[in-house]
Formats: C-alpha cells, structure tokens, sequence
C-alpha cells in the first residue's frame, strides 16, 4: 500500500465509536486509514475471552500489522457498552490488560488504549509512545 499510512483498532461494534476513534487516530497517529477490528466490549475480549477469540483478534491485527504496515494498534472501551456493561474503573483497568497482550505479541508498533467517554471524545488511557510523566489519563475533545 505504497504512500499510505496505517493503524489499526480493536474497537467495540457499537456505531457510535467508530468515528471519534478513527478521527483521534488519523489526527494523533497521522494516518490515513484505519482498519477496524470490532466485537461486542472489545476492551473485555483479550481478559477474558476464550482462546480461540483471542486467537483471532491476534490474527486480524498481525494481518493489518504485516499487510497494510500498520503504524499503531488501539484497544477501545467505551461509555454505555450493551457487550461489555461494567464501570468505567473495570474499562479502564480491561483497557491496560488488553494493551500489555496487545504489547506482548510484540509487533514493534505503538500501542494505544483509548476509552469514548460519554460526550464521544476520546480519553488516553495508556500509550507506549507516551513519556512516563505522561502515563496519566489525557482526554481530547
């Protein structure tokens, strides 16, 4: 894909958090496209889903990793989620755990954990390109 530029995300199937994370990552990770990975909690699939899920989100992205030269990974959670209902605490703690999985396949690429808050803007929950004084959560409007 010559002259294009990439990320990827594992975002929720919810609509209504497809568009504030791809205009987060094409602002914050300057690209062009963004391949989304969806199911139902996202941010919940790599804590506590079954193998053979897991299995294939780790499939999804390398495929975007290796074919499209994907540039940065998100893992999404979400305000009001209908797959995965659980505090905004429990997100943001699924949120890191997914991101250090996500981390620990090591495919040498940013790794970002981000949560749509209930006004639809995008609040950083971790971020492996982030300096250590700046592991605190950052929200962008």
């Amino acid at each position: 894909m010559l002259g294009h530029k990439f990320a990827t995300a594992l975002n929720c199937i919810d609509g209504r958090v497809q568009t504030p994370v791809f205009n987060w990552m094409d602002l914050h990770c300057r690209v062009q496209f963004v391949d989304m990975i969806t199911e139902p909690g996202a941010d919940k699939i790599l804590v506590f889903g079954d193998r053979k899920k897991i299995v294939s989100v780790m499939e999804k992205i390398s495929f975007s990793v290796q074919r499209h030269n994907s540039e940065a990974i998100s893992v999404v959670g979400h305000f009001d989620c209908m797959g995965n209902p659980v505090s905004f605490e429990e997100h943001l703690e699924q949120i890191k755990k997914s991101a250090e999985v996500i981390q620990s396949w090591d495919f040498n690429v940013r790794v970002i954990g981000l949560y749509v808050n209930e006004w639809n803007s995008i609040d950083v929950i971790c971020d492996t390109e982030a300096d250590l004084e700046q592991q605190t959560m950052r929200s962008f409007l």
